[in-house]
């Protein structure tokens, strides 16, 4: 994977409907945009940068030792942030890859955000991302558990994203996929995804990965174990704070 030379790009924002100023949360003395870009830095993928939405959080990062780059407030979503500060921080483009990982995993285990770059050693896909075996009966039916349709061959880790919804799909006897939201990206990928209109179905689904599949892009996803903490809501922050305690 070393020929893509790649990079990790932090998209973060301050507006929040359910926990607002979240990326500046405070988990034992450090912002949580801190505790994600530690995590992404002891990936060792590449170099890590927080695209930020607001001055606030550029301030917090760069003060315990990252990078950040400014970005414009308004974008639509976390892709064309990622894609304002790739551009800005490379505009060389000596970077072949992105993975955009989302602020708000401060306990995220860098081995999955290792994981979503092994779908790209295949020259044909575009975007990678990540799904975990649904083992809970109830989140299979539950429509904000998105779904990924990807049939796995034997043992296999790595598949072919034929679909995401947020119904229980596919029909039959066999596994459901959760999707995580981490995305690898080639660099033309995501000038291309971003470059490109709504799709009829991610309307539908609200499902921004559908444009993607809408418009002939190639996803693959990686098989991973677990599936990462995500803070939405001030429950969420109290249990990423147990989580991230400090040994006695």
């Amino acid at each position: 994977m070393s020929s893509l030379n790649p990079i990790v790009i932090i998209p973060a924002r301050l507006p929040a409907t359910r926990l607002p100023g979240k990326p500046l949360a405070d988990i034992h003395g450090v912002p949580m945009i801190v505790h994600v870009w530690r995590r992404a830095v002891a990936a060792g993928i590449g170099p890590v940068v927080v695209a930020a939405g607001d001055t606030e959080i550029a301030e917090a990062v760069i003060a315990h030792g990252g990078n950040a780059v400014l970005t414009d407030p308004d974008h639509p979503s976390g892709s064309d942030r990622v894609w304002e500060a790739l551009e800005k921080v490379d505009p060389e483009r000596q970077f072949g890859a992105v993975v955009n990982v989302q602020g708000d995993l401060p306990t995220i285990d860098p081995a999955i955000i290792r994981a979503v770059f092994e779908p790209l050693d295949h020259p044909g896909v575009d975007i990678s991302t990540l799904v975990a075996e649904i083992t809970v009966e109830e989140e299979r039916s539950n429509p904000n558990v998105v779904k990924a349709v990807v049939g796995f061959a034997d043992e296999a880790r790595i598949g072919r994203a034929l679909y995401f919804t947020r119904a229980t799909a596919p029909w039959g006897d066999g596994p459901h996929y959760h999707h995580i939201g981490l995305y690898g990206y080639r660099r033309d990928a995501l000038r291309r995804f971003v470059g490109l209109r709504q799709g009829v179905l991610e309307k539908r689904e609200k499902l921004e990965q559908l444009r993607a599949l809408e418009n002939g892009m190639r996803i693959d996803a990686a098989l991973v174990d677990t599936i990462p903490l995500g803070v939405d809501t001030p429950a969420d922050l109290d249990r990423a704070r147990e989580m991230l305690k400090p040994a006695p």
